[in-house]
């Protein structure tokens, strides 16, 4: 790959592609169309120069664009359409962590394939359910495209850009604090311990069918599909009752304060 001058690389000629178009191009490169890769990595340049902007100064920037490239094509050459999400939401990671391994020389933590199907089925439920609402919960994401919170929770960690528990949150110099000094233990935040009270007073108070539905799913890890086989209910059942009980825990612990 040849070295690019960031500086002299101007990005108004670059090309812009609609979702359509970027579609039709993903699908030919898959089969093969090297003109279609090739556009798809010039139209995604800028998308690649943003996250370099991320990283100012950890590295080289010529080098981190061209790393940045690399995480481009894989992702090119990775996507399935039926994570039914748009390229970019998918790139953005894979070219970030080929960047952040590139930084850290190998040292980073290699993601499954299955984690990040997950995320981005997560980031993509969390967009759609986030319209004309208040964005939904972890919980309600998790309920929405049938995979158990802890795994939902898992996949977004996975994906998400580690930072140092030394970095600063706020102030400058002497007066600075730093993320390390802003963390609190859960066994002595009277917040927390009250809210897992409230929780579990509105589970005691659920009917036995919702109460077992949120055991299995959120306590025990079980999707809505094996749920409505132990039950004998449909899935749709499961998924009703799921988010009727989640509503329910919401608003209880909600008046408690």
């Amino acid at each position: 790959m040849s070295k690019v001058n960031l500086c002299n690389l101007d990005t108004a000629q670059l090309p812009r592609l609609t979702n359509e178009e970027c579609e039709a191009l993903l699908k030919k490169s898959s089969n093969g169309d090297e003109k279609a890769r090739e556009t798809l990595v010039m139209a995604n340049i800028r998308l690649v120069l943003s996250l370099v902007q991320r990283f100012r100064g950890k590295a080289n920037s010529d080098d981190l664009f061209q790393v940045g490239i690399v995480g481009l094509i894989k992702a090119i050459d990775g996507f399935d359409p039926s994570f039914n999400v748009r390229f970019s939401t998918y790139a953005v990671p894979m070219v970030a962590g080929e960047i952040r391994r590139f930084i850290k020389e190998g040292t980073s933590i290699k993601v499954s394939r299955s984690m990040r199907d997950i995320a981005y089925k997560t980031l993509r439920a969390r967009e759609l359910m986030s319209v004309g609402r208040s964005e939904p919960s972890l919980m309600e994401v998790a309920a929405e495209i049938d995979v158990p919170y802890k795994d939902v929770v898992t996949a977004l960690d996975a994906v998400s850009e580690p930072i140092s528990l030394q970095e600063c949150v706020y102030g400058d110099g002497d007066d600075s604090v730093s993320l390390l000094e802003q963390l609190g233990d859960k066994r002595c935040c009277e917040d927390r311990w009250i809210d897992e009270i409230s929780i579990k007073t509105a589970l005691e108070e659920l009917p036995e069918r919702e109460k077992r539905i949120i055991t299995l799913r959120y306590f025990k890890g079980r999707t809505q599909t094996e749920i409505s086989a132990i039950m004998g209910i449909s899935q749709a059942q499961v998924s009703r009752l799921e988010k009727s009980a989640l509503a329910y825990i919401k608003e209880f612990v909600i008046d408690k304060y």
